[in-house]
């Protein structure tokens, strides 16, 4: 687990490291440039997880379990927001479902940290966790990078959570016409670092529309670019750093597809 610069969480904790390039959202994954380093550095939990391809380091579809990673999470006595596997995605079809529920018991035994998981594979996301409690400290998303994936969105809908959210970034394209209907929350973010693809101003203005509609707490990250610093964060002349409601009243007594939040 290490401190992390992401606005919208506060550490990372990675108990699976790896993963395999699955949408053009993947294509300059800022995970597989971090992998690759590790490796040259001599880091053995990333050793064989990128190949060179070009002058670029991709996946090679590999993944990597770390069992010793689970006991991190309770040396951390102060409360977090904890981005769960930012270097790989814990429904990947190489994760079990038990290691899944191995990190679930991590995660119901730490009540104090908030841990958000995101995925490009909700489908999977919602099979495997009707396994599972529902926790009020587990917040379950999905990327969505295009229309074209828009259907991970219904497949959310589909996941039992405390909070449901998506991440539009990097956002590649437009989305209008979303459906955020059952989703708390909206990360939106251009694609930042090496080959940066832009991203317009309307497609950002599309999904705040549907995030009032839905009314839907809308989180803008950044412009993006190959000097994110410089582009910024500001939209419409301001920050929107909104989060969802989790009231913890709200929670003890939240029902959510049937199933009781634990």
């Amino acid at each position: 687990m290490a401190d992390t610069s992401i606005e919208w969480t506060d550490a990372t904790w990675n108990p699976v490291a790896g993963c395999t390039v699955l949408s053009p959202g993947c294509t300059n994954c800022y995970a597989m440039r971090m992998a690759a380093r590790l490796d040259a550095m001599g880091m053995p939990k990333y050793r064989g997880l990128t190949r060179k391809s070009g002058k670029r380091a991709v996946w090679t579809g590999k993944v990597r379990l770390d069992r010793a990673a689970l006991a991190i999470p309770a040396s951390w006595k102060k409360p977090r927001r904890i981005f769960v596997n930012s270097m790989s995605d814990l429904f990947h079809d190489a994760v079990p479902a038990a290691f899944v529920a191995a990190v679930w018991k991590t995660m119901q035994a730490t009540p104090q940290h908030t841990y958000q998981i995101l995925t490009k594979r909700p489908d999977r996301m919602a099979a495997i966790t009707a396994s599972v409690p529902v926790l009020p400290n587990v917040w379950l998303g999905t990327s969505v990078e295009n229309a074209d994936y828009l259907s991970r969105i219904g497949d959310l809908r589909k996941v039992d959570a405390a909070v449901r959210f998506v991440s539009f970034e990097p956002l590649l394209g437009s989305v209008a016409g979303a459906d955020l209907t059952g989703v708390h929350w909206a990360i939106v973010g251009g694609e930042s670092g090496p080959r940066a693809r832009p991203m317009a101003e309307q497609w950002v203005a599309e999904i705040e529309v549907a995030c009032r509609k839905a009314r839907t707490a809308f989180f803008f990250k950044q412009w993006g670019g190959v000097r994110k610093k410089s582009t910024g964060r500001h939209y419409r002349g301001r920050t929107f750093d909104e989060m969802p409601h989790t009231n913890a009243r709200d929670k003890a007594l939240a029902m959510i597809g049937g199933r009781q939040v634990q």
